[in-house]
């Protein structure tokens, strides 16, 4: 399965790079994730409890940064078995600077099976965006705390997330796009 897409951040790419490579902030920001233990240099023993459609369960694997070309881009290499099936794939994250802008460009080649592969290729995509979205919008409240703490000058107090709070912030973040949009 094919998984790609961009989402815009408003902060300069050196930023992005920061937050996008820092575990604590992808642990926080990895919707369902339990745990990510560094196992060595950029590779990491993760935990994740996710579920597509009423297929759900608790995942463990591992996590690697590989390729890292600071600030620009890296890949990414995951695998993953759980009592629902396993997952593994490859990806890359490259971020492009436009102004006082950064896009996040993805994409990455997931295989699944066991189960979980049963619930067909349209509900996995669904998922994919669905979980990409949820990370970048997770994302997005990392930033304006990030911001705000270097505009006061206050240590950085991260937000809170949770999977209420973090759909929640995505479906706002959806709606106020529709009104600019339209």
């Amino acid at each position: 399965m094919k998984v790609e897409g961009t989402h815009t951040l408003k902060a300069r790419r050196e930023v992005i790079w920061r937050l996008l490579t820092d575990p604590h902030v992808i642990a926080r920001c990895l919707p369902g994730c339990q745990q990510l233990e560094p196992q060595s240099e950029n590779t990491y023993k993760a935990t994740l409890q996710v579920g597509v459609a009423s297929i759900r369960g608790t995942y463990t694997g591992t996590f690697e940064l590989k390729d890292l070309v600071p600030p620009t881009r890296y890949g990414i290499a995951f695998e993953g078995r759980g009592a629902q099936g396993f997952a593994k794939g490859t990806g890359a994250i490259i971020l492009e600077e436009r102004d006082a802008e950064t896009v996040v460009h993805y994409s990455g080649d997931v295989q699944v099976g066991g189960p979980i592969a049963s619930v067909g290729q349209r509900m996995l995509q669904g998922t994919a965006r669905m979980l990409a979205g949820q990370f970048f919008t997770a994302l997005e409240a990392e930033l304006e705390a990030l911001q705000k703490a270097e505009a006061t000058g206050t240590p950085v107090a991260p937000p809170r997330h949770g999977i209420l709070r973090t759909f929640l912030r995505y479906v706002w973040n959806w709606i106020r796009g529709l009104f600019r949009r339209g």
